[in-house]
Formats: C-alpha cells, sequence, structure tokens
C-alpha cells in the first residue's frame, strides 16, 4: 500500500461641477453588451469612504475586480452628505476603467415613502458611461426597501430602469420588478441569526424561495465568503454575531456553478464591519470600528480563489478546472480556537445590556458554537500533488487531485506552514509558512472570529490597514493593543 501511494504521486511530475447629461451621452456606449449575459456583481459599501478625493482612488478596486471576472460594483449608498461626491468618483473611475457600476439604495436609510427621491438620483446618474445597463435598461437594485413604490420610482427615474431590489417573498409585489436580490449568503434561523437546532434556513432554501416568488425573473443569487461583527456599546450600532462560514465560500461557488441563476451578487467588497471583505485592507476607507478585528487579517486570496469559479459561471461550466490559469494554495483560519476566554478584556462586556436591536450579545459572538476550529484549504491545482499541513503540533497529508478542491486539518495553536510536492520535490511556489500564528491570547482583548486568508505563491506585498481604516483601533478596548503589523 505504501509503495502504491508513493508511486501515484511520483507519476506526476471637493468641490467639483457634474458633467452635464450632454456629457454622459456623448460618451455612453452605442450598444448594451448586457442581453442575457451572465454577470456577477460585487457589493460596495460606500457608507466608509467618504476619505476618498479623486476618482483614481476607486482605480485599483475597479482594476482588481475587472481582472477577477467581476463586471460591475453595487455600490450601496445611504444619504451621507458625501455621497453624490464618492458616487461620482466612482461612476468616473468605472468608465476609465472599463468597469462598470449601479447604484444599490439602502433603506436602512432611505424610507419608503422617498420613491420618487430615488428615482430622481437613478435619474442623476443614467445616462453616465459607468452605468450598468441590462437588457438595454439602467439597472438598479436596493438593500432591502419591500413597501417602496415601484411605480413612482420608475416615473421619477426618467428612463427604463431594470430594477432588481432586496425585496422579500410575500413583503413585497413581485410583479411590478424585473428581478430580485437574495441577500441572506449563510445558512441561519430565518430571523437573521446563526441556524438552531429548533430552526435552520440554509442558502439553498432561501434560493428556492426566491425562485419560486420570481417565476422566471432574473434572480440574482448572493454568495459570500464569512459572517462574523463584534460591535461592542463603544458604538451605536451595537452588533455581536456570526453565521456559519467556513467552507462557505468554496462550497457556494460549487452551488452557484449547479444553479446558474442569470446574475450572482458578491457579499462584499468591503464591508470589513461584518468581515466578508474579499477586496484589499488598504483599500482607502475610514474605521467604523472594524479595525479590532480586521487589523492584519486580509482576504485577497478569496478573490484568487473565486476567478475561475467566476469564469466557469459564465461560460455554463461546471468544470472550474478548465479555467485555472496558474496553479495555488489558498488557506484560512481564525486566529483563536474558539474556547479562549477573552471576556475579562473583550469590548462587549462594557455598557448595558440594552438589546432593542436584537443584534448585541455579550462575550463570544452569538453563534460561534457554528464555527470549527479548523484550517481550510483550498487546492487550485492542473495536476495532483501531495499536501502537507502542519497546524501547530497537528499534522495532516493527503492527495489533492486535479481541480479545485477543499480539505479541513484540525488547528492547532502555533505556526501553520504547507508544503506541496509532486515526484518527490517541494512545489516551492505552493509551499511556505503563514504569517499569522494561531494563539492562545485575545488579540486587542477582544473575541476575534474573523478569517485570515493566505495564498500560495504569497502575495509580493503584504497588505495592511491605512491609518484612517485604524483611526478608531483604541475605542472601546480594556488593554493596550499590542500591535504586531505583518512581516515585520
Amino acid at each position: 500500500m505504501f509503495f502504491f501511494f508513493v508511486a501515484l504521486v511520483g507519476l506526476f511530475s471637493f468641490t467639483f461641477a457634474f458633467p452635464t447629461p450632454v456629457d454622459y451621452v456623448t460618451r455612453m456606449a452605442s450598444t448594451d453588451e448586457n442581453v442575457g449575459n451572465k454577470l456577477v456583481f460585487c457589493h460596495f459599501m460606500m457608507g466608509i469612504v467618504s476619505n476618498r478625493e479623486n476618482a483614481s482612488d476607486y482605480d485599483d478596486d475597479m482594476k482588481r475586480a475587472k481582472e477577477a471576472g467581476i463586471d460591475a460594483f453595487a455600490l450601496n449608498i445611504g444619504t451621507d452628505s458625501y455621497g453624490d461626491t464618492q458616487l461620482y468618483y466612482a461612476y468616473e473611475s468605472a468608465a476609465n476603467n472599463d468597469m462598470k457600476v449601479f447604484i444599490s439604495f439602502d433603506f436602512n436609510w432611505w424610507q419608503a415613502s422617498q420613491a420618487s427621491e430615488v428615482g430622481a438620483k437613478i435619474a442623476q446618474y443614467a445616462n453616465h458611461p459607468g452605468q450598468l445597463m441590462v437588457d438595454g435598461k439602467v439597472f438598479v437594485s436596493s438593500f432591502s426597501g419591500d413597501g417602496v413604490d415601484v411605480d413612482a420610482i420608475r416615473s421619477a427615474a426618467g428612463s427604463e430602469i431594470f430594477f432588481a431590489p432586496n425585496f422579500q417573498p410575500g413583503q413585497s409585489d413581485f410583479d411590478k420588478i424585473d428581478g430580485a436580490l437574495n441577500w441572506m449568503g449563510w445558512d441561519n434561523d430565518g430571523n437573521n441569526k446563526a441556524p438552531t437546532a429548533e430552526q435552520t434556513v440554509t442558502v439553498s432554501d432561501s434560493d428556492k424561495n426566491y425562485e419560486d416568488a420570481l417565476q422566471g425573473k432574473a434572480y440574482i443569487a448572493p454568495i459570500s465568503p464569512w459572517f462574523s461583527t463584534h460591535y461592542g456599546p463603544e458604538v451605536s450600532y451595537s452588533k455581536n454575531w456570526v453565521f456559519p462560514s467556513d467552507l462557505l465560500w468554496y462550497e457556494r461557488w460549487r452551488e452557484i456553478l449547479r444553479l446558474s441563476p442569470r446574475f450572482v451578487e458578491i457579499i462584499t467588497w468591503n464591508d470589513y464591519g461584518e468581515s466578508h471583505y474579499i477586496g484589499p485592507l488598504s483599500s482607502p476607507h475610514t474605521d467604523d470600528g472594524a479595525s479590532k478585528w480586521a487589523m492584519d487579517m486580509p482576504h485577497n486570496g478569496w478573490l484568487d480563489m473565486a476567478k475561475p469559479f467566476i469564469a466557469a459561471y459564465k461560460a455554463e461550466s461546471r468544470l472550474p478546472i478548465r479555467f485555472i490559469e496558474e496553479e495555488k494554495l489558498v488557506y484560512w483560519y481564525r486566529p483563536t480556537m474558539k474556547s479562549v476566554d477573552c471576556d475579562e478584556t473583550d469590548n462587549t462586556m462594557q455598557g448595558s445590556d440594552n438589546n432593542d436591536t436584537g443584534n448585541f450579545f455579550r462575550g463570544r459572538p452569538d453563534g460561534a458554537h457554528t464555527m470549527k476550529d479548523e484550517v481550510f484549504v483550498v487546492t487550485m491545482l492542473k495536476m495532483p500533488a501531495l499536501v502537507k499541513v502542519q497546524s501547530g503540533d497537528k499534522t495532516e497529508t493527503w492527495i489533492a487531485p486535479p481541480g479545485i478542491w477543499s480539505h479541513s486539518v484540525p488547528m492547532g495553536v502555533g505556526a501553520q506552514s504547507f508544503k506541496v510536492t509532486r515526484g518527490f520535490r517541494t512545489v516551492q511556489a505552493l509551499s511556505g509558512t503563514s504569517l499569522k500564528d494561531v494563539v492562545d491570547t485575545c488579540v486587542c482583548g477582544v473575541y476575534n472570529f474573523n478569517a485570515y486568508v493566505g495564498t500560495l505563491p504569497a502575495e509580493d506585498t503584504v497588505d495592511q490597514l491605512q491609518p484612517a481604516g485604524l483611526s478608531m483601533l483604541t475605542e472601546g478596548l480594556l488593554v493596550t493593543p499590542q500591535i504586531n503589523i505583518l512581516g515585520q
């Protein structure tokens, strides 16, 4: 048996003027390239980018997303005073980088009574060359928004719109919309929290509910890599829970290939507060308190992993191996075991017990029990190879077949190292040690259920939060943080 195993492995060796509508029209493409196409969107939070100073501040995001196969950013907007400034910059950058964007109205801030204002905002950008057009119509979406007057929005928009909001089945008239976005990309309890033994709603269950309600209209299927948030009473938006995540990113992409919806929306590019960002930490943004768990926790490897899946989805293929351009090993894990006790110093242990929102819990995040103490590995290989992972004092070895496959190993305190061999030779580019150890202490004194994501071959530069993204790091902390910047 050992000889067979060895033989098998050895076989495979700030003030500005808006351009006029005429300016926009003259720059628009003459044809709509998105009639019937499968498209991938990525949700982009505009509420944390008030510090961007010009359109070029969006260029890196646009280029990264486009290179990965993402077609458009869904620009989530509230009613902030800087909203138009940043929308203009984002639209300009999209046009300059052959990318597309569209507005996603966040009804945490917009009101259902503001249909005319929503329509007017659509009209303001409808003719911009960066605007996504689908079936010859201006594409528009939302977060929430049940109860808004869709007819009034269409009337005020002044042009045909493809309206695909995040309405809930049974709560809005789906006859009045062109499609719908399902936001819940995580298994849950049906009430925006982690599933329980008594109540579990899977993402697949949610897919079916939307498809039944849409009756053939366009479905925007959600996909998200993670969910963890840990705001304490140091901010007005306290919330502290997780959804089961673990291998969600891998498993959901395979589900997307089977489901083959017309649209897919990645949740999100830059929501550091809920830990489901796939864009860089270094992308310019302000800190809303998320730095406590986002610092030194890059997620760029998730975007790397998504690239062949995106290509396969657009080709209506279930074989992402056909689209692997470069062999990679992507891995992720939490920085501590879930058993580590941080109650004495955690930011959520302060203040009152007021939980009117239902989102605030003391100590470990609600739903923490659904997360596994494991290191998750996705191999993206053109030929089989032997993979060895050492997590602290735990070691596991397996043969990874060609294609994109997942594996998980028990997580141990200490260094996390990875080794790939073929024909008794180490594949150096796919071997190395992570910059992030698993520790048995409370970094910054808090519970951190975010994921550290690494890639082999490793990135050339270390992805770090910029000063504006670290400005609230110490707020709410009961200990002085020992800041170790990765790679230093």
